[in-house]
């Protein structure tokens, strides 16, 4: 090691060396991160406002569009300043700390869905003991648990890539600090640090899931033991999107971790980091939030008010 220099900085890639695709990203990402502010501030104000929401599963709601807003941010205005810029150089802290954040978020989010899926079966299978079932202080704690281990298992991915050497090139082949791509760049042995990630990343996955598995098995049977049809269609348009932010969000990280190192694609893992780092941010408001009847009329009430304090300013 004694004619190599350690990396102080990195050079982020990017997602293409095209101009044209460059341009097209330079419209498309600054857009995708807007809508994703609107849609994720916009859930949890009204949510926040409206005392007839104060309840678990918009809690959970509020706090999921927060999480998706955090771990978004932590990576597009890093992108749409290099487009802005040119320049995509990254320091080593900065690099290590935008790593952190972001699998600080999106492990919360792992448990925070797996917390609504077990809110979502208090609902439907105990919907006479819901309220004692989870109660404020319950859902506090929850989410309190849901950010620990974020920042738990954000810490022990942190301390994997610390151990690594970077004496080559400082070309990172992607748009963001991430694992795999810091790991294709090291000069060290990085068969311990991949296998730290499979398993770690492969626990919480498998938990997670497992709780929504369990949670969702329930609430399949007491839907089928429903004898109105209104209450199993209200139950299952419930359920369906949920599931639908469960599936993206699960199947994409499956993709994109659980892969032994030999099937990586690093153009493939950049399509598929697009997806979760910044569109599904965009996508949960939509799918999820939005979709709900009380939180469209909370948040019209909410512009509403908004509309009127300006019209009374001006």
């Amino acid at each position: 090691m004694e004619n190599t220099t350690e990396v102080t900085e990195f050079v982020l890639a990017g997602l293409s060396d095209d101009p044209e695709v460059q341009i097209l990203l330079f419209i498309t990402f600054p857009l995708i991160y807007l809508l994703s502010l609107v849609g994720n501030l916009g859930v949890t104000e009204p949510i926040l406002l409206d005392s007839r929401l104060h309840t678990p599963m918009y809690f959970f709601l509020s706090q999921l569009s927060l999480v998706d807003f955090g771990y978004s941010s932590a990576v597009t205005p890093k992108v749409m300043a290099g487009f802005l810029t040119g320049d995509k150089t990254v320091s080593y802290e900065a690099c290590v700390a935008q790593f952190f954040f972001f699998v600080a978020f999106i492990t919360a989010e792992s448990f925070l869905l797996a917390a609504m899926a077990y809110d979502r079966h208090a609902a439907v299978c105990k919907p006479l003991h819901y309220a004692t079932a989870m109660p404020t202080r319950a859902c506090a704690r929850v989410l309190t648990g849901c950010l620990l281990c974020g920042f738990l298992n954000a810490s022990v991915h942190t301390g994997n890539v610390l151990r690594l050497s970077f004496c080559r090139s400082n070309v990172v082949n992607h748009f963001f600090c991430d694992a795999p791509p810091l790991l294709a760049l090291s000069c060290s042995d990085s068969y311990a640090s991949e296998m730290v990630i499979f398993f770690v990343v492969g626990f919480n996955d498998l938990f997670s899931i497992l709780v929504i598995f369990i949670s969702y098995l329930f609430i399949f049977i007491a839907i089928l033991k429903m004898r109105s049809s209104e209450g199993r269609q209200k139950a299952f348009s419930t359920c369906a999107s949920h599931l639908t932010t469960v599936s993206i969000f699960y199947g994409t990280g499956i993709f994109m971790y659980l892969q032994p190192s030999s099937s990586h694609s690093l153009g493939t893992d950049k399509v598929a980091s697009v997806f979760y780092a910044m569109v599904i941010p965009m996508l949960n408001p939509l799918v999820y939030s939005l979709r709900n009847k009380e939180v469209k009329s909370a948040f019209k009430t909410a512009v509403g008010k908004a509309k009127s304090s300006m019209g009374s300013v001006f």
